[in-house]
């Protein structure tokens, strides 16, 4: 059946769309197969999309992603060259199979959901460096025991526990491991229920800091910790990966997460492709999926910090960012004097209650950068900041680069 601008055979492929409404006389077609169900496919089809829109013509099949089972390596090959494709970029298992989509001629970039591929470019990421960013961040909020739940068999788990543990035994810290096995389980729903995990969870120090290698998995910690009586985040805290919304506020309470350019590495993957078919790239390089920052939900919405006074006093500072907040306000809390909230302070965090205020709005404010697309100024005030040369001398600091340069740098490019 054909509508402008979409062709749809769902007896054979899934879904053609093309980009432009009219078909031209020439055509890129290239079949897409990722796993959709999460944000990290999403999005990654959502940059490969949109650069075609903005920069050239093609025609997709969005493939589902049981093809590849039903299917296997050769049926999606069959169906490419019945169809005339020039492209692939797609999760695929890493088999020998798969050498024979290059051999037909087709140009293919593949997800590196398993491990990566030598011979072909892969969409991959900064695992390693997502690893080191969740345990940054454990460590500033005061925590001495941490723990990481995921995958020894797939690489993108496996470097993040890498990244993970190597910051923090640098520093004279020890990492707790829980492994679940990919091939078990991993559909059911076991961690409802009491499990190995319920019992590895109530047999932690606490409080501890748990990093999970994604957002599923932060989800089963959650789930299993309310299950084993274990107070979220008081004894333990719970940091995700990938930053997928429906996932994170599913969890009870909200998942913290790790946010990904996934995006814009969808968009620099079409980059690719699309110079791969015009044959501008002799040696085709791998797409990187780099780490931005962190969501703070409920989930980690709070220090490890002995002093009472101190842990209200930053309690109400992370409720009450989005105020008018100063000093005199956070005081207000306390039974102590200002001298002794600033001695105490000091101690715990190693900077100042005004310093520190600044800080996690300006953090607050990257964030926000790249979560919409208001006017910088408009975000600015929102995060309760001024933005005076003063607030963007303190990003630069920070950052390296103005506001304006961190969004362009870290949103896909067009």
């Amino acid at each position: 059946m054909f509508r402008r601008g979409h062709w749809y055979d769902f007896a054979e492929c899934g879904t053609y769309f093309n980009l432009s409404g009219a078909i031209p006389l020439r055509m890129n077609k290239i079949i897409l197969l990722f796993d959709i169900s999460e944000k990290y496919g999403q999005s990654l089809m959502m940059g490969i999309v949109r650069y075609f829109k903005e920069n050239s013509n093609a025609l997709f099949c969005n493939m589902p992603i049981y093809y590849r089972e039903t299917l296997g390596v050769k049926g999606i090959l069959k169906f490419a060259k019945e169809w005339g494709a020039q492209g692939i970029i797609a999760q695929l298992n890493n088999t020998r199979d798969v050498r024979k989509i290059a051999e037909s001629g087709i140009h293919l970039i593949v997800e590196d959901y398993r491990e990566r591929f030598e011979e072909f470019p892969n969409i991959t990421g900064g695992y390693y460096e997502a690893g080191q960013m969740g345990a940054e961040y454990f460590v500033k909020k005061g925590f001495k025991n941490f723990a990481f739940y995921g995958f020894k068999n797939i690489v993108w788990s496996r470097e993040r526990s890498m990244g993970y543990e190597e910051y923090l035994n640098e520093r004279g810290f020890d990492v707790y491991y829980f492994n679940q096995e990919e091939n078990s389980q991993t559909s059911d729903l076991w961690y409802y229920k009491p499990s190995d995990l319920s019992k590895w969870l109530q047999d932690l120090p606490k409080p501890i800091a748990i990093m999970a290698c994604d957002d599923a998995r932060g989800q089963h910690i959650t789930e299993a910790c309310k299950h084993a009586n274990i107070r979220i985040p008081e004894d333990v805290i719970v940091l995700g990966v990938d930053n997928d919304e429906l996932t994170c506020n599913l969890s009870d309470p909200p998942l913290s997460s790790i946010n990904l350019d996934t995006e814009r590495g969808g968009y620099e993957a079409g980059r690719l492709m699309d110079q791969m078919i015009q044959g501008k790239v002799k040696k085709p390089r791998n797409v990187m999926v780099m780490p931005t920052y962190i969501v703070t939900r409920q989930s980690t919405d709070i220090a490890a910090v002995d002093d009472a006074y101190i842990a209200k006093a930053l309690k109400y500072i992370h409720k009450n960012l989005d105020h008018d907040i100063n000093v005199t306000d956070v005081l207000g809390q306390l039974t102590i004097s200002r001298r002794s909230l600033e001695k105490k302070f000091q101690e715990v965090t190693g900077t100042s209650v005004y310093k520190y205020i600044s800080k996690i709005r300006m953090q607050k404010f990257s964030e926000r950068l790249l979560e919409t697309d208001k006017r910088i100024s408009e975000i600015a005030h929102e995060a309760g900041l001024n933005l005076t040369n003063n607030v963007a001398r303190q990003f630069k600091q920070i950052h390296g680069c103005s506001p304006s340069e961190y969004r362009k740098k870290h949103l896909p490019r067009k």
